[in-house]
């Protein structure tokens, strides 16, 4: 077991690090101090610059700015929808997590996209957007998450984790359809986009540049945006962040982290649901 766990590392780790630092010495050498520093730039522009969307304009209790947004370019009525459907609607918490979810797959998604290709040259299969890394090794993936599942069941019994999800809280007697399971396919959305922020772009971009350091740097962002849950999952995504991106750097794929992401936090807001009774 020892030797096959030393493998493991040497091949997933050791050998993951040494061919990322020599490729990131020769572009740096080919590209200039000057270009590395102006890809450094976009990289951590754009790496904020989507985190404050995500925050600000992906906030679903203050949607005054896109109301007022609409209105400037005489789409009144809309605006006045809009607000209607967030804020005051019958389907009003489903709306809201519509925007939340939306907010995540622009500022997580489409910003690092536009910015890589429009400024960097780079296209979304280079940063993990091919899935064949992932069609070349699935077992690796489905086995984190039948690891990982017993201790999700085990802590969905504590009243952290059931204060905290699911993110759509179902009324008492509301069907699991139409209105949760839509909410669940958003979920699964952004999370492909919150891998694409994460591995793809901010791994992707950065290992060119500072090789296998990118995934440390990713790591920061990654543990704070997991600061409002509950302390295990928070201190989880450290070891989280360090596996997935190791992973995505290794088989050059965003794909399996996603399946991995989707299924762990979609059977979390099942396994909520069941713990109340709703299921």
């Amino acid at each position: 077991m020892n030797d096959r766990l030393r493998a493991l590392w040497r091949a997933y780790v050791h050998e993951v690090r040494d061919d990322a630092d020599r490729a990131a010495a020769a572009t740096r050498k080919a590209l200039g101090a000057s270009e590395v520093s102006r890809r450094m730039t976009i990289v951590t522009l754009t790496a904020i610059a989507a985190l404050f969307f995500v925050r600000f304009a992906g906030n679903e209790n203050k949607i005054d700015w896109a109301v007022d947004l609409l209105g400037l370019v005489g789409l009144d009525e809309v605006g006045k929808k809009l607000a209607f459907a967030i804020e005051r609607g019958p389907d009003r918490r489903l709306w809201e997590r519509v925007w939340w979810a939306v907010g995540r797959v622009i500022g997580y998604g489409v910003i690092p996209l536009v910015s890589a290709r429009w400024f960097l040259g780079v296209r979304f299969k280079d940063l993990g957007g091919s899935a064949r890394g992932f069609v070349r090794h699935p077992w690796i993936y489905v086995g984190l998450i039948a690891a990982v599942m017993p201790l999700v069941v085990a802590v969905s019994y504590g009243d952290a984790f059931q204060a905290k999800y699911p993110y759509y809280r179902l009324h008492k007697n509301e069907p699991l359809w139409p209105n949760f399971l839509a909410w669940e396919a958003l979920y699964a959305t952004q999370f492909v986009a919150l891998e694409l922020y994460f591995r793809g772009f901010l791994v992707n971009a950065l290992k060119p540049l500072v090789g296998y350091a990118s995934i440390f740097v990713m790591m920061i962002p990654y543990a704070m945006i997991h600061f409002g849950k509950p302390l295990p999952e928070a201190l989880g995504s450290v070891f989280t962040g360090f596996l997935l991106g190791t992973l995505a750097l290794k088989h050059r794929t965003i794909w399996g982290g996603a399946l991995v992401h989707v299924a762990v936090a979609c059977s979390m807001d099942f396994l909520s649901v069941w713990q109340r009774g709703q299921l």
